[in-house]
Parts: C-alpha cells; structure tokens; sequence
C-alpha cells in the first residue's frame, strides 16, 4: 500500500529506472482549445504528467500546450498510444504511427508509449515494434493498455522488454485485484483509467461517510484510494475547477478500515469496454 505520496511530483520509478508521477491528466475526449486549455490549468496546478493517444486526437493541442507552459520538456511526463488499426496493418504501419505521433507533439522522444488495445493476434509482433522504438531512445518506457492476465501471460512469453505499464480501467467498483496482485508480482506499474467512473462516482454514495470524515469529496476519496493502492491516477477533466480540486489529494490519508471499506465496494461494473469483447 502506498501512503508516502505527498504530491503531485511525487514519483514512482518503474521497472527500467525511469521515473513518473503518481497523479495526471486524462485528456480522453477532449479536443482542441478545450484539451489545450485544460493541460495549461493542469501545469499551472502542479501537474506534470499528461496522457494521450493517437485515437483522442489532441497530440498537437498537448505539444502546444507543454511548449507554451514554459515547463523544460524533461519535467513534464508525456504518455501517447498505438492505436489498433496500426496494429492490424503490421510492424511498418505501427512504427510510422509512433514517428507521426512525435511529430504531432513536435518532441523528439515520449516518456511512455503504450499498445491501446490486446488485439487478438497482433499485439505481440506490435510489441516488437515497441521494443525497437525503445531500444532508439525515441520511448522512455513502453508498454500496454486494457491487458488482462492471460494478454500479459502471452505476451510475457516472448517479450524481450517486460512492459513497464499496464494502463486499465481501474475505480472502486472495478477493483480487478488479481491483475493488480499479477503487475505488482511482475514489476508492471499498475495505471488506472476512468478512476471516476466517467464521471459516475458520484453514485457510489457509500464514499460520501469516508468524505465526509476528511473533508473531501467523493471524487477525492476514490483517486486517493487508488492511490494508496498503487495505481497511478490520471483524472480527466477540462474544468479549471475540477482539474484543482482532483490534485487536492495529499494532505489526508485513509485508514487501512476506510481501505477495506471501500476495497468491498468492488461490483465488477465497468464504464468502458471489456478487453475480452472489445470490437478491436
């Protein structure tokens, strides 16, 4: 359990020596001066982690925005995606999808470039592509999203490079443990998409006691949680507001009871798509 995150540069190293903060910004479905805008809030407040992908369609407004924050690129943790299309289309067409993702950003290399979905059949030569970007330096770290156990199995069988991350849905009513308990075993850094449930953690209402208690709202209470679980949290919002309020995460901490409390809340209800049944 993780209780020593103090703020929102704290860091975790992963499993290749590089380090990246516990807390950031989601940016799913939100575009142009919207995303923009919300990444320069972010910034502002202290963030310097920010996630993207091919597939929301924002990389440049996210490369604009870091280059206009002032912030020296290397302080600033940039996460993008290779979506599935690419990797139906073979190793050619997934590492032109990486290059046209650096030059949508304008960088020169991403902290992080991660496989989107477990297509059936092709992640693992995707991966290949992977392992050569990050031998180039062009990646800090690579590695998967929406893996479960039997993805990672497969795909730990061949893999030259063990994936740093796994980045999946992850909230109090998705607690998912034994993938969660399989990363950890396997040094994969566990990261939670959709930590608010899209906006639907409002109605797990059993967190509005716990809240209460600390004086922090529901919203709080579960990125704290996922927190101290482990997971890195990546909140997406576009509201000034609302990008503050989700930092204000680390001057409390809940008690190993409110833990468990809350651990027990687990439905396995999911907000997005099943791996198992994607429509890749």
């Amino acid at each position: 359990m993780q209780n020593n995150i103090a703020t929102t540069t704290t860091t975790t190293t992963l499993n290749n020596g590089v380090k990246m903060p516990w807390f950031g910004l989601g940016t799913w479905q939100a575009r142009g001066g919207e995303v923009k805008a919300a990444c320069k809030w972010a910034l502002t407040a202290g963030y310097r982690h920010i996630d993207t992908a091919f597939i929301y369609g924002n990389e440049i407004e996210i490369g604009e925005a870091v280059r206009e924050s002032g912030i020296p690129r290397d302080q600033i943790f940039i996460t993008s995606k290779l979506w599935n299309d690419f990797l139906r289309k073979g190793p050619d067409a997934c590492m032109k999808a990486f290059d046209d993702t650096l030059q949508r950003l304008k960088m020169e290399y991403v902290d992080l470039y991660l496989i989107h979905w477990p297509v059936p059949g092709k992640f693992k030569d995707a991966w290949r592509t992977l392992e050569r970007i990050y031998e180039e330096k062009r990646a800090h770290a690579i590695g998967v999203s929406n893996f479960m156990v039997h993805h990672l199995d497969d795909l730990l069988k061949e893999a030259k490079v063990i994936p740093a991350v796994n980045q999946v849905e992850f909230h109090p009513r998705l607690s998912q443990q034994p993938l969660l308990d399989y990363c950890v075993k396997h040094t994969i850094q566990h990261e939670a998409w959709g930590p608010l449930m899209q906006g639907q953690i409002s109605q797990v209402v059993e967190l509005i006691e716990i809240g209460a208690t600390h004086r922090k709202s529901i919203e709080q209470v579960a990125l704290r949680w996922g927190l101290q679980k482990g997971s890195i949290m990546i909140p997406k919002s576009t509201k000034k507001e609302r990008i503050l309020a989700n930092a204000s995460l680390f001057d409390f901490e809940l008690s190993p009871i409110e833990m468990a409390r809350i651990g027990a809340l687990d439905q396995g209800k999911r907000v997005g798509p099943n791996p198992d049944d994607f429509s890749f």
